[in-house]
């Protein structure tokens, strides 16, 4: 049964008042793939009464009146995405479909819709308390860049005007302040719950912790903004995070320590309880959710990742501690996926965050957390890593042998450089017989060393190591399968040349990306930081950074190189770049002369042999590479 969405759902149950409304930027979707299913229903086996008030209107405060006072408080969270990346492009045009609201229909959330959720709700009940999370609130908790309005905000607990805000993974938090609330506490006196921030007064501030700088210099001194950066993502670890504290406009931003990942049997339990694993049928008329389509008949078997991109919201929000549920909880879940409409014997994920980790990284952890300041497989997997599949390919054999399953696949990311620290070939050769729905997502993300350090990624040897392996093995099994290698443009540390060398990458490797990614500078991350400072916080070197819309127009047209529509902007980012060698007749060129240069001497002979010295190779015999046949980018 679906939680009441309407007053008269909530008095069927013999409820008068609810404990909580939960308040949601996204359709309501029961399923644990949807962090405000998850959080509701954690909410719900804790015995409160909860009601959902997914994507309120928000021209007046009468929705947020529909169920009347909440006994305890309202909860809100923008929903699986920040709002303003689900509403707007990285050019910031307005996106013409929604995959998180009903019939993909844009406009039925507000831009910042967290803040403006939390002004119509003290319009309506002054006094009740506001509990703010989800990724938007998450990743804006300190002091932030704001990319659509290039500007430096606050704390979002202090522009929304919220009491209390959860960060990260909130089931463990979201229920011991539900409880707290419920045994008569007052909100403003929850100040010491793991995962949770609140303001204070400066002169309340707790003595213990780091202090970042504040607002106002962080939004004066990008110096500071990337020191502040560092900081924040510093502590986020639950074995040995600290306090923080950040002045924002006039009260002190406190962040309590990360709250320790769910155990195992926790983890189990969160993911079993009675999801309807469906879209509410009030959004029959209108098509559905689009965004529950993907993973309908998917399960999540992990929660973390040690991978750490800096480019990645995860280390911010889930955090770079690797938990997982057990094999029996999975298959159970599997067990019911088979028995739901419309399964016709496809699992088309058993996944994550990165689908193959299931453990932490080293044996480290359990004491020391994880290392501060490094990585555990970039730029080279740390001697100290434990990479092992077994577990893994155990859960997924037994998956494959469920009544009623005809395949399973693996469609989140996956790690091919821990595949590789894997000794042996056992878990890659399973993947490409058992796995792979003929096209394999793996994300090299650039080629370039400089960029690829400054992602927290792996070099581009990795890439070039596994997908040899890749495509033998699938010649071997008698399979033509493809990978989709998933590449950026515009990523801090890449200017034009090293937007051609990725160009020549794309050429030798005999790809043909259907679609590009810019880089998108969302809240919290370490490139964020980079992007808006010029600075590595790691290093505190300058970084060079494409902003200007003509340069990012330039680094996407050469990830197309080859098609047509961009020959102009590619024969002007060679010319800047000094690459007028690329342009020519000749087979190692990326584009022709302009109309009436054709005898101009680009590209020839002399050129050839300049791009093969400076490139070696123009490609390799994989299998599917370059062929009408060949990957389509997916989004």
């Amino acid at each position: 049964m679906f939680l009441p969405v309407t007053r008269e759902e909530m008095l069927e149950r013999g409820v008068e008042a609810p404990d909580i409304v939960f308040v949601s930027g996204d359709a309501y979707v029961d399923h644990p793939s949807f962090a405000p299913a998850i959080i509701s229903r954690v909410l719900e086996s804790e015995g409160f009464d909860v009601c959902m008030l997914p994507q309120p209107r928000f021209n007046g405060c009468s929705d947020f009146r529909r169920f009347g006072r909440p006994k305890l408080c309202f909860m809100v969270a923008a929903g699986n995405l920040d709002s303003m990346v689900a509403h707007y492009t990285v050019a910031k045009k307005r996106r013409g479909f929604d995959e998180y609201s009903p019939g993909g229909k844009v406009g039925l959330r507000p831009d910042r819709c967290t803040e403006v959720y939390c002004r119509l709700i003290r319009q309506a009940y002054p006094d009740v308390p506001i509990v703010v999370g989800g990724i938007e609130a998450s990743l804006r908790r300190f002091a932030h860049y704001d990319y659509w309005s290039d500007s430096v905000m606050p704390s979002i607990l202090e522009t929304c005007g919220a009491d209390l805000l959860i960060y990260g993974m909130g089931e463990k938090a979201v229920a011991e302040v539900a409880r707290r609330l419920r045994d008569g506490w007052d909100i403003r006196d929850i100040r010491d719950v793991r995962g949770t921030c609140y303001l204070c007064d400066p002169a309340e501030t707790p003595y213990e912790g780091r202090e970042c700088p504040s607002f106002s210099v962080v939004a004066a001194n990008k110096e500071s903004y990337a020191k502040s950066a560092l900081i924040e993502q510093e502590e986020q670890d639950h074995v040995r995070g600290r306090t923080l504290k950040q002045r924002q406009t006039k009260l002190m931003l406190v962040q309590n320590p990360p709250m320790p990942v769910l155990e195992r049997k926790e983890f189990d339990r969160v993911y079993e309880l009675p999801y309807e694993r469906a879209v509410h049928p009030m959004y029959e008329a209108q098509g559905g959710v689009p965004g529950f389509e993907e993973v309908r008949f998917s399960v999540v078997h992990n929660r973390g990742c040690f991978g750490g991109c800096n480019f990645c919201a995860i280390t911010l929000h889930q955090g770079r501690a690797v938990s997982s549920r057990s094999k029996e909880s999975i298959l159970r879940e599997i067990a019911l996926i088979t028995k739901m409409p419309g399964f016709k014997g496809y699992i088309h994920d058993v996944g994550g965050p990165t689908a193959n980790f299931r453990a932490p990284s080293c044996a480290l952890q359990a004491e020391n957390g994880l290392c501060k300041n490094r990585k555990c497989l970039a730029p080279k997997p740390c001697p100290n890593l434990v990479a092992d599949h077994t577990e893994y390919l155990d859960i997924l054999r037994a998956a494959r042998k469920v009544p009623g399953v005809k395949k399973v696949f693996i469609r989140s990311g996956i790690r091919y450089d821990y595949i590789l620290a894997d000794r042996g070939e056992e878990f890659t050769r399973e993947l490409v017989e058992h796995h792979v729905s003929g096209q394999l997502k793996i994300a090299p993300e650039h080629c370039s060393a400089a960029v690829l350090d400054l992602m927290g990624k792996p070099h581009i040897e990795a890439y070039k190591s596994f997908t040899k392996k890749y495509f033998a093995l699938s010649r071997e099994a008698g399979k033509e399968q493809y990978v989709v290698p998933y590449l950026m443009s515009s990523h801090p540390g890449c200017d034009l040349k090293q937007a051609v060398e990725l160009a020549c990458f794309i050429r030798d490797e005999r790809l043909r990306p259907e679609q590009v990614q810019d880089f998108y500078p969302t809240p919290g991350t370490i490139s964020t930081a980079m992007f808006h400072t010029g600075i590595d916080p790691y290093t505190g070197e300058s970084v060079y950074v494409a902003k200007s819309s003509e340069e990012k127009s330039m680094q996407r047209a050469l990830m197309r190189w080859f098609d047509p529509k961009n020959a102009e902007l590619v024969r002007k980012a060679l010319i800047r770049a000094g690459r007028r060698d690329l342009i020519g007749t000749a087979p190692n060129c990326l584009v022709r002369p302009a109309p009436g240069e054709e005898k101009a001497h680009y590209g020839g002979k002399d050129g050839q042999q300049r791009q093969k010295k400076q490139h070696g190779r123009q490609g390799h015999d994989l299998p599917g590479k370059g062929t009408k046949k060949g990957p389509k980018r997916r989004k």
